[in-house]
């Protein structure tokens, strides 16, 4: 009877040992994007770098990539973290430029970064990340910035051949606000604020004539060139700076192994990310090239040359618009002529 009373007390012991060694059930973050469902971006990130995160957690915490607007308006997504509805975001910087002009000079200083990793390292050790964190804490408490960057450089959309900067002249064109938006007024152009959402839309309806969209490749999941036959590539414009926050009360539950993990995770996620669209982008173009029924636009750099002069007296204006902007304006451009890019 001891005996049995025994043996039952050590089975139960070593399942109690083996219940508590088993990991945790991991921790889901859900976190909306500024992709389409249909973009080729959301579609690599969630086949192959969701599953990542889980495993370089050890199975600590998840992450969910949904969306732009998938629960609450593209603009709105710091508010949703800051309340608990969402645990952070993977959006546009230039969304909030309505609250302070630097989150336009932050969120796409066009026609600015020549190259991916010069904004990704200005994010990194430039002070980038930083210079977003105090917009954050000033316009929406109780979001921690992760990190930020970029994964590539947009193509334009046009129903129209625009060949020069003279062509942009009386187009309507679909534009974030803030720092794009007045780069195309100067130009002569009328920007039309819209999501990326509703481009394909307002392209078809005749609402506007091109479009400050994304990718060539997300353009083309998102069937843009059905119904805006002249692209611009490579981009003459927009290399949009993506934010990666999370709420900081979720933030402050993490150890510092996995914050370091989830900053390491987007950055590489990114990389990966850039060569994937890259390789893509050429795919498509030189398909659409082969082509008769997309007409592919490159302009030449006297036009591109003189496109960023115009956006260069843009970016000075726009530091003149708060103490925010000024200072963002001075980080980007001090790290610009650190790395050759101003003079």
């Amino acid at each position: 009877m001891i005996r049995k009373f025994s043996t039952s007390i050590a089975m139960l012991a070593i399942a109690s040992l083996g219940m508590a060694s088993m990991p945790a059930a991991a921790e889901k973050l859900k976190f909306q994007t500024s992709s389409n469902a249909s973009h080729l971006s959301l579609t690599i990130l969630n086949r192959d770098w969701v599953p990542k995160l889980k495993e370089r957690t050890q199975g600590r915490w998840e992450i969910e990539l949904l969306p732009i607007k998938a629960v609450v308006p593209h603009r709105e997504t710091p508010q949703a973290v800051a309340k608990g509805i969402l645990d952070g975001d993977m959006t546009a910087v230039s969304y909030f430029s309505g609250k302070d002009p630097a989150f336009a000079l932050l969120g796409d200083l066009i026609a600015g970064w020549d190259k991916v990793e010069q904004q990704n390292d200005y994010c990194r050790n430039g002070g980038g990340k930083e210079m977003l964190q105090k917009l954050f804490a000033k316009y929406f408490s109780g979001v921690t910035v992760i990190a930020c960057g970029a994964y590539n450089k947009e193509a334009f959309v046009s129903k129209v051949p625009i060949k020069s900067v003279d062509d942009l002249k009386g187009k309507k064109i679909r534009s974030p606000e803030g720092l794009a938006a007045d780069v195309f007024r100067r130009v002569g152009a009328a920007p039309v604020s819209l999501p990326t959402s509703e481009t394909y839309g307002a392209l078809e309806k005749g609402v506007i004539d091109g479009a400050d969209n994304s990718a060539y490749s997300n353009n083309d999941a998102n069937g843009m060139h059905k119904v805006a036959k002249f692209p611009i590539y490579p981009g003459i414009h927009s290399m949009p700076m993506f934010q990666f926050t999370i709420s900081t009360k979720t933030w402050k539950k993490m150890s510092e192994q996995d914050r370091k993990t989830l900053e390491d995770w987007f950055y590489e996620a990114y990389d990966a990310l850039t060569k994937a669209i890259d390789a893509e982008d050429q795919k498509l173009v030189a398909r659409d090239k082969a082509g008769k029924d997309i007409t592919i636009i490159d302009w030449p750099q006297a036009e591109r040359d003189k496109f960023r002069a115009i956006a260069e007296q843009s970016w000075a204006d726009f530091a003149k618009g708060s103490p925010f902007a000024k200072e963002a304006f001075d980080t980007q451009t001090k790290y610009m002529r650190s790395k050759g890019l101003l003079k």
